[in-house]
């Protein structure tokens, strides 16, 4: 085996072991222990973060951030990476900023220069619009760690109504329109809750014990809603409705469309939920007609009314 061959095949293995020693490896190369070293001593050089532990259970470990292995990518492959990375530059807050600006600059620096080239003419010429936010995210690698570790944290949250610290337990979070949201257990009120993340003010590990939760995610939140008090909600919606409502991310109203592109929309949604949609329905002008709950209705009509008074001449 060729020395280049072998160390390519020595940072995949310590990569998979984690913790080593030097005769493991000398063995499963069929090399001598003094080669292995003079590896490892390269490996080192190269940036792989080896640690070496003395003792009678001494050996080589390799540390937290571990280095993937070289991966071989088309020029095609390169470009569309680079700007599945370039897209996220909007937003102001994300769970990996500080590994998404070094991975692009490495990404961009040790690409072939007419890769990079094509890359500098596409850049004002692709772009992923996202609207700007003020405001700030700050814990959302903390978030994600504990939806993927099954973790309770103690969050200092400011809702509309109060501010107060309460235990959670996250199962994921996403974005829509620059915002973060992270769907959660909340063991205050029992129930899965929806929480915007530039309102934690602090996040805290939390000594409770974590629910099984490993069969809860992203996909299929709408299952875990609380059983609150609902109404059944339906509404008809123009072929322009429809595309505005395709927009939005809810599991319920669900959306649904004809083949000649007007659609509706139905679901039951919680009646403290009822002057949300009541402005948006209102948002939605002619382009929607809510026909079921009467409460909806009525909403939309007190609405209505206020608008008519302040813009009354």
């Amino acid at each position: 085996m060729s020395k280049t061959k072998r160390l390519m095949e020595l940072i995949v293995a310590v990569n998979r072991k984690r913790q080593f020693t030097v005769k493991e490896l000398a063995r499963e190369f069929g090399v001598s222990p003094r080669t292995i070293l003079r590896d490892l001593q390269e490996l080192s050089e190269l940036g792989v973060p080896l640690y070496s532990e003395v003792g009678p259970h001494g050996g080589y470990r390799i540390l937290k951030e571990r280095l993937l292995p070289p991966i071989a990518f088309t020029e095609q492959e390169a470009v569309a990476v680079f700007f599945a990375v370039q897209a996220l530059r909007h937003y102001s807050s994300l769970p990996f900023e500080t590994e998404t600006s070094t991975a692009l600059n490495k990404f961009y620096n040790f690409v072939p220069e007419d890769v990079r080239d094509r890359i500098d003419q596409m850049r004002d010429r692709v772009d992923f619009v996202t609207p700007v936010r003020k405001t700030q995210s700050p814990h959302l690698s903390v978030l994600l760690d504990a939806a993927v570790r099954q973790n309770v944290l103690l969050i200092d949250y400011e809702s509309r109504r109060q501010r107060m610290k309460r235990e959670v337990q996250p199962i994921g979070i996403y974005t829509r329109n620059g915002l973060w949201y992270c769907p959660a257990y909340c063991f205050l009120h029992k129930c899965f809750r929806l929480f915007r993340c530039d309102r934690i003010h602090s996040v805290d590990p939390s000594a409770s014990k974590p629910l099984d939760l490993r069969q809860v995610h992203l996909g299929n939140k709408e299952l875990f809603r609380p059983k609150e008090d609902c109404v059944y909600v339906f509404a008809e919606l123009t072929e322009e409705g429809v595309e505005r409502c395709e927009v939005e991310p809810w599991p319920v109203p669900r959306l649904h469309v004809r083949s000649d592109g007007t659609g509706w929309l139905e679901g039951d949604i919680a009646k403290k939920d009822i002057p949300f949609f009541a402005s948006f329905f209102v948002g939605l002008g002619k382009e929607a007609t809510v026909q079921q709950p009467k409460e909806l209705r009525s909403a939309i009509r007190h609405l209505l009314s206020e608008l008519t008074i302040r813009y009354a001449d």
